[in-house]
């Protein structure tokens, strides 16, 4: 079917909220994907930081193609040796962490509001969960109403209640509130907020909000959506910050290209998550399972964490050389989530524009940010194919 055909047919039968390049991508291998006319792309969106080990990996795709040969679905009604597998693999490090498996990052941070309002009913009749402003938690009621940025809320009203919403690193304003109001069950935060361009959460910040949590007796939860899994050069973000949170959320690389999320929760709160309590009919299956545990068994490998956290310095630092450009207000990033923030939007427009000329894909976000998401396994030479691009970008827009 031609793409003309295609595109006619995408208007006429899906519905139209997604605001889509007209360009079919086809296949993809390692850190390149190729469209249906041939044009082969340097991929640094990864499926917004899904396909953390590119495309066509072999090892995810052998996993795939035996499970396939099994056991497709079964029901959370019987045993299910490869989520067993799989949580043991993400709790390896967490004594006593247990783990639910759902199917996206929406539904894992649903089941961690449900968790906090159920052990909240049973230590003070606590009930309300705190975010931050910027904050992208989800799309669904209740993870929309922990989600800040307006765009996403708008003709949704009202929300569900019982969310606060504080500033961004802002401990001060976060006490205030928490001393004020004895009904808060949970606080939730992204140690680097993707979706609001990239901004991170300082060490003190997070370090702070812990202690804030433990003091007034409130679950610490710590979305990892998006920077999770090996994304920022350590298994989970939260490591860089020395913390210890009650409840992680996770999903987008955890399925190593298929649907799939999940919470890990300590063991003094996993408790409250009784039989008929919570659950889902496709989360966990078999399938996904076999694809996350392959990925995952790939990128917690010291060495791979190791490489990835230099390939994001040398990109960094690389991203540092343009930073004195009079379009560009800062650049930053923490292993292979990395950002240029642009000064206005129109110049972050056109960059992007020229990057998927050239054939390199990049991603805008919140108006003046680029977000950059190589895959893990990226070659230096890709990195420096793209430095190349970003330059010509810049020349051209200057002109």
């Amino acid at each position: 079917m031609k793409l003309d055909k295609i595109l006619s047919e995408n208007n006429k039968y899906l519905i139209q909220n997604y605001q889509r390049f007209p360009i079919e991508m086809v296949k993809g291998d390692g850190s390149y994907v190729w469209d249906s006319k041939g044009k082969k792309y340097l991929d640094f969106i990864s499926g917004i930081a899904v396909n953390n080990l590119g495309h066509n990996n072999k090892k995810v795709n052998k996993a795939i193609l035996s499970q396939v040969s099994k056991m497709l679905h079964i029901s959370n009604l019987f045993v299910i040796k490869e989520q067993v597998n799989y949580a043991k693999e993400l709790c390896k490090n967490k004594a006593g962490y247990k783990a639910f498996f759902c199917n996206s990052g929406t539904e894992a941070n649903e089941a961690a509001f449900k968790l906090a309002r159920r052990w909240g009913l049973l230590n003070g009749e606590k009930s309300k969960i705190v975010s931050f402003s910027g904050a992208f938690h989800g799309r669904t009621f209740g993870s929309l109403s922990a989600t800040s940025p307006k765009k996403y809320r708008y003709g949704f009203y009202p929300l569900t209640p019982g969310f606060k919403s504080v500033p961004f690193n802002d401990v001060d304003k976060l006490e205030a509130l928490v001393k004020k109001d004895k009904k808060i069950a949970a606080i939730i935060v992204e140690p680097i907020q993707g979706e609001a361009g990239v901004k991170f959460s300082s060490k003190n910040f997070l370090k702070k909000v812990e202690s804030i949590c433990r003091i007034y007796n409130i679950l610490f939860i710590v979305d990892e959506v998006q920077v999770g899994i090996g994304r920022t050069g350590k298994t989970f973000c939260h490591e860089h910050y020395n913390i210890s949170p009650d409840v992680i959320t996770l999903a987008k690389a955890l399925g190593g290209g298929l649907p799939c999320g999940a919470m890990l929760v300590h063991p003094k709160f996993s408790i409250f998550l009784t039989p008929g309590s919570h659950g889902t009919t496709m989360g966990g299956n078999p399938l996904s399972m076999a694809a996350g545990i392959a990925s995952f068994k790939q990128i917690s490998k010291r060495t791979f964490l190791e490489s990835v956290e230099k390939k994001g310095n040398f990109f960094l630092r690389k991203l540092q050389k343009i930073e004195n450009n009079s379009m560009i207000k800062e650049v930053r990033g923490l292993g292979l989530i990395l950002a240029i923030e642009f000064n206005s939007d129109a110049v972050a427009r056109k960059f992007c524009s020229y990057c998927l000329k050239k054939g390199l894909l990049v991603i805008l976000t919140e108006k003046y940010n680029v977000r950059i998401l190589p895959p893990l396994n990226v070659k230096i030479k890709e990195i420096d194919e793209a430095m190349k691009i970003f330059l010509d970008a810049l020349e051209q827009i200057y002109d």
